[in-house]
């Protein structure tokens, strides 16, 4: 990966040039990553068209290997105890004789931004902007490698747990259980924190499990991501547990099926970024399901569980090849639950086969 890395610095310094800068100073964690391979700690990367510097913490903790999380192609330079890495960065921006500085304003706060001025005394700072982020928006084969395996860990994690004894075990506990099981087949960890909703707390975006156990005729809705090698996904299902489900359960699980496969199907490189979403908004909107204020039903992830592109309505911009994005419409009922369907697929052309499902575990109304 470190040719990949070099690769993706080269791209940077090429637009900084192009903008004026002759100097990049990058704090977001997910974007110094990205650029070196470093795993979250606090680190700074200083980019000059010469050299390149990755700052790391006075006191930087071992990772779950037992390894200092640094990659070795890079020269590296500690922070003072306590320091901020982006002051002794700024500092070696002088060192390196740097005129002016691009840095990333949406990361740093004011204090640490003013802290890097006075290290860097003398050269002028740039506002940097979101150029990382664009530049992590399409994903090459080996971030698209990542993101399966991450989805692989996920599906195998929610196949076990389908086949354990539901009934009478708590949103909590089942929640716990999942991360447990998708660390044991080799996540990072959790992308975010797992949702199990059972009852009426089924379909819900982002609902935090409680302490509800799991009845006979409950829909259930699993929202899980596994994280690898900084790579996220997101897959949501809902089950119906007993031996068979009512008949509006049938027919509200129908309606987010077809709305999800119609997002789907409109993942195209070229088409609009609203497209996915008002092709399912409109299906439910027919059947009588509209949500007030709208949320938008997907956007892109990767290093992070949102990224660009966002697919909600009144989106500008068009969709890429190899953006790996998710749609997830879901319908809540207040009190008696709901339907929620989400997966990461990688936009692809139709020569290719177009877009690459990555979540594959079941999206039927399985009775559990």
């Amino acid at each position: 990966m470190s040719d990949a890395h070099a690769a993706r610095r080269e791209r940077l310094l090429e637009h900084c040039s192009a903008s004026g800068a002759d100097a990049v100073l990058v704090t977001s964690p997910a974007n110094v990553r990205y650029l070196t391979g470093c795993t979250p700690c606090g680190a700074s990367l200083l980019l000059t068209r010469e050299r390149a510097l990755l700052v790391l913490p006075g006191e930087l903790p071992p990772d779950d290997t037992g390894e200092h999380p640094y990659p070795v192609d890079l020269p590296t330079r500690s922070a003072g105890p306590e320091q901020d890495t982006a002051e002794p960065a700024g500092r070696a921006a002088v060192e390196f004789g740097a005129t002016d500085l691009a840095v990333e304003e949406h990361d740093l706060t004011v204090s640490r931004y003013r802290a890097v001025g006075v290290q860097a005394a003398g050269v002028r700072l740039h506002d940097l902007g979101r150029t990382v982020e664009r530049l992590r928006v399409v994903k090459d084969e080996q971030e698209v490698a990542d993101l399966r395996i991450a989805a692989e860990i996920g599906d195998q994690a929610l196949g076990e747990l389908l086949e354990s004894i539901l009934v009478g075990r708590t949103e909590r506990h089942l929640a716990m259980e999942l991360e447990r099981r998708m660390i044991d087949h080799g996540a990072d960890g959790a992308a975010f924190p797992v949702s199990v909703g059972t009852g009426p707390h089924s379909g819900r975006t982002a609902h935090r499990p409680t302490d509800r156990r799991v009845e006979e005729g409950d829909f259930l809705t699993v929202s899980l991501g596994a994280r690898y090698r900084g790579y996220t996904i997101r897959c949501t299902r809902t089950f119906v547990i007993g031996a068979a489900p009512a008949g509006w359960q049938v027919e509200l699980h129908r309606l987010v099926f077809e709305a999800q496969r119609a997002a789907r199907e409109a993942l195209v490189p070229g088409t609009e970024c609203a497209a996915p979403d008002r092709a399912a908004r409109e299906l439910l909107y027919a059947a009588g399901y509209r949500e007030e204020p709208p949320r938008p039903f997907g956007h892109g992830i990767g290093l992070e569980t949102r990224e660009a592109p966002q697919l909600g309505p009144g989106e500008t911009g068009k969709l890429d090849n190899r953006v790996p994005v998710t749609v997830g419409p879901g319908v809540h009922l207040p009190g008696r639950g709901g339907v929620r369907i989400e997966d990461t697929l990688v936009v692809r052309p139709s020569a290719e086969g177009g877009p690459e499902l990555l979540t594959i575990t079941t999206k039927e109304l399985l009775a559990l």
